[in-house]
């Protein structure tokens, strides 16, 4: 049985403070290594750094070393820290309140892909055993007017420490907090805590943020009257998809042959994403908003793009494999279709996303009433890429087989998520095909675009939710791709081959709410021409002007 030493609370909050600054920063001290200059000013550098933060902990902790406090405020950190690092060592992922956003609004497939023996060992190592230890020891306290004593003499050297400290290295200090803003999302746990309140506020203020409607004007245009059939636009959703891996796109291996293949289609080079996460790219996508001006609590209680066409008369129809379309969805007709039982399509709690097109045709079929049908993917969804595809529809290998990356050779990764490109490619292929087939009866179209890119090791970087203003050009370089049917064209006024010479033009999700709303021909006054990608090759909007 252990026997441990009463120790003074003073001694407590420096030990603890050494070891969160030392056993849960091991990314950050990595990271610092690479930015600070070479040699001895920056060793010395790195030096003054952990110094203060040492100094900052001890003086934070300082704070809550009280009875009753002190010990599960600490258990907390060791505990939310060990997840938190082994998260940021594993996959260099940064903490703020987006990344808290994504955990909260994962789904259980998505949790069970990132877990894994090496996150039990550092839950274990760093987390469970010292929280066992410390609630073990016993901690000396005094009297509560000498411990408040004891607090002032403690604050008060943190405080002159910090200052010495910062003052000594005043121009090297500043020089790296004003040029590297990552570090402190890579400081655990102050990145825990800040992530933590950022994101309880954003909650908050969404709660008590009144619920609007938008775009209550909306109608179809008299264009409409001139529609001799009904039509289906097909909107599909990728997910983690950069733009630099699609064969159709340039990139020097064929991930794409089939879409290369299908005539009609256009691709669009230079696409970017409104954020480097689900969580708001798709609000974001469909909000009207851009991404400058983004602001998820609007998001969340604000009608979007579905609710307006609804509005406008035409049938919306939601068909998810993933973790739900936050929130944008909530108003129009939504069905899951991750879970089914199909043995051909489904295993292990999840469905490649062939799933999707599952009664396509009958659909079309039966087809009564001008339809837009959103399909969400799984996509390319890290970190287990094998899983995003059918074994048979494996193209490249060797592929990584485990969620932990660094097991893997670079190759191996890429090989994988490049697997699941291909069957992307597959799907997207398969549907075209679908519309085609039924042009004759239907006027059809689709459009794909992905809701963020994926790092494969680029920076030291995977999966994805860098913060955007820091994010690497693949998690932010997305592919869009469109295919109209003749009938299509004709009767959206659609000139392609004026799209074709676009297809370099920059563009972002910015323009997807507003090329959706001119594409169906919806009046409403939220809509801006200038953001329509497809404004400029409709010919009789064209001669309006």
């Amino acid at each position: 049985m252990l026997n441990f030493k009463s120790l003074r609370t003073e001694w407590v909050t420096l030990l603890a403070s050494l070891y969160l600054l030392i056993g849960f920063n091991v990314f950050l001290w990595q990271h610092l290594e690479q930015v600070v200059p070479p040699g001895l000013p920056g060793l010395w550098l790195s030096l003054a750094f952990a110094v203060l933060m040492l100094f900052a902990f001890n003086l934070i902790l300082t704070l809550v070393a009280f009875r009753y406090v002190l010990k599960p405020v600490l258990i907390v950190l060791f505990m939310s820290g060990a997840g938190v690092a082994y998260f940021m060592n594993q996959y260099g992922v940064l903490i703020d309140a987006g990344m808290f956003r994504n955990m909260a609004e994962t789904n259980v497939a998505e949790v069970r892909d990132l877990l894994s023996l090496k996150f039990a060992l550092y839950i274990l190592g760093l987390g469970v055993v010292p929280s066992v230890l410390l609630w073990k020891a016993p901690v000396a306290y005094r009297a509560w007017h000498r411990e408040l004593l004891g607090k002032l003499v403690v604050g008060g050297a943190c405080v002159v420490a910090l200052g010495s400290v910062a003052l000594v290295n005043y121009q090297g200090l500043s020089s790296l907090f004003r040029n590297h803003h990552e570090l402190r999302l890579m400081l655990t746990p102050s990145n825990i805590v800040g992530a933590s309140i950022g994101y309880v506020s954003e909650r908050v203020g969404t709660a008590s943020h009144p619920f609007q409607h938008y775009g209550e004007d909306a109608k179809r245009d008299a264009a409409w009257q001139k529609h001799e059939r009904k039509s289906l636009t097909v909107l599909v959703v990728g997910e983690s998809a950069r733009a630099d891996h699609f064969g159709v796109l340039g990139y020097n291996r064929d991930t794409t042959p089939n879409l290369a293949r299908e005539q009609g289609l256009l691709a669009f080079s230079d696409v970017h994403s409104c954020g480097t996460e689900t969580a708001v790219s798709v609000p974001c996508m469909f909000s009207g908003m851009t991404r400058k001006d983004y602001d998820a609590r609007v998001a969340k209680n604000r009608e979007g793009l579905l609710d307006i066409l609804q509005r406008a008369g035409l049938a919306v129809q939601w068909r998810d494999n993933q973790s739900g379309c936050k929130g944008t969805c909530d108003r129009v007709q939504f069905i899951d279709v991750s879970n089914l039982k199909d043995p051909q399509l489904c295993a292990d709690g999840e469905c490649h996303d062939q799933i999707l097109l599952q009664g396509l045709a009958e659909l079309i079929d039966n087809l009564d009433k001008d339809t837009v049908l959103v399909l969400h993917q799984m996509g390319s969804h890290g970190p287990e890429y094998f899983k995003r595809y059918p074994g048979a529809d494996q193209r490249f290998a060797p592929v990584c087989q485990s969620n932990a990356l660094d097991q893997c050779s670079e190759q191996e990764i890429i090989n994988g998520y490049d697997n699941t490109l291909a069957y992307t490619d597959k799907v997207l292929a398969s549907l075209i095909d679908t519309l085609r087939s039924k042009q004759d009866k239907v006027d059809t179209a689709m459009i794909y675009l992905s809701d963020h890119g994926e790092s494969l090791g680029e920076y030291n970087l995977f999966l994805h939710g860098t913060p955007y203003a820091i994010a690497p050009e693949q998690q932010k370089h997305v592919p869009l791709l469109t295919w109209f049917s003749d009938s299509y064209k004709e009767d959206f006024g659609v000139d392609t081959d004026c799209l074709a010479k676009l297809s370099d033009a920059p563009l972002s999700q910015d323009n997807l709410f507003h090329s959706m709303l001119g594409l169906l021909q919806v009046r409403t006054e939220v809509y801006q021409q200038s953001l329509d990608m497809f404004a400029s090759c409709r010919p009789w909007l064209a001669a309006k002007r």
